[in-house]
């Protein structure tokens, strides 16, 4: 049996976001499934900063050390709880992120995993929501495009409350595995981009070996 190809390894950030951490069901799950795989670092964003005062310079420390940034919420309003956003306007500077001389992201790539309150037949054009989670998705697209990053295909719990202890638990699984699959090299993250998605112009993979 040949085998499985080793793509370069990746430092993977997690930045997880939920207001109400006690609460969450498949949040903590996803969370928990993560622990203990080498090169991943899990940042909760609501217990660092539960003023919201977002230090810009650490946080772009972080960021530099690691070649996928993942932000792991859950989806509020079809969009993402409030930090998400805060995180996004502080951090992402014209200059550092995008904008002239702005390409210390360039290379890198970002992710979003996601539960839901509905069903996936929600999201769809004839579906309740009226549009598919990617198009829900597409301000974090075009974000990645913008800084000069790959956009992967988001992970996705459907239906996060409704789902039975067993179901929630194998979603957690395919979580880890995907994400210790892109650590570890196992995976080749550009075999994942979102669908339609077009790297930009002169992208190139700056991750560890």
């Amino acid at each position: 049996m040949a085998k499985p190809t080793i793509v370069n390894r990746m430092r993977v950030l997690i930045l997880a976001a939920h207001p109400r951490t006690v609460q969450s069901i498949a949040q903590r799950a996803m969370s928990r499934a993560l622990e203990g795989i080498a090169g991943v670092t899990l940042r909760d964003l609501y217990a660092l900063y539960p003023d919201f005062n977002i230090h810009a310079e650490t946080e772009q420390e972080i960021l530099l050390a690691h070649d996928l940034i993942v932000l792991q919420h859950p989806f509020y309003w079809y969009s993402a709880p409030a930090i998400i956003k805060e995180w996004l306007d502080i951090v992402l500077e014209a200059g550092w992120a995008y904008g002239a001389g702005g390409t210390m992201l360039a290379g890198k790539y970002l992710m979003t995993a996601i539960s839901t309150g509905g069903r996936a037949d929600f999201y769809h054009a004839k579906g309740r929501n009226r549009f598919t989670i990617e198009d829900l998705l597409a301000p974090f697209n075009q974000t990645a495009h913008l800084c000069g990053m790959a956009y992967l295909a988001p992970f996705v719990v459907y239906a996060a409350r409704k789902q039975s202890a067993g179901d929630l638990a194998t979603a957690a699984e395919s979580y880890r595995q995907l994400i210790e699959g892109f650590a570890r090299g196992k995976i080749d993250p550009t075999e994942h981009l979102a669908a339609g998605y077009h790297l930009p112009d002169g992208f190139k993979r700056r991750h560890a070996l």
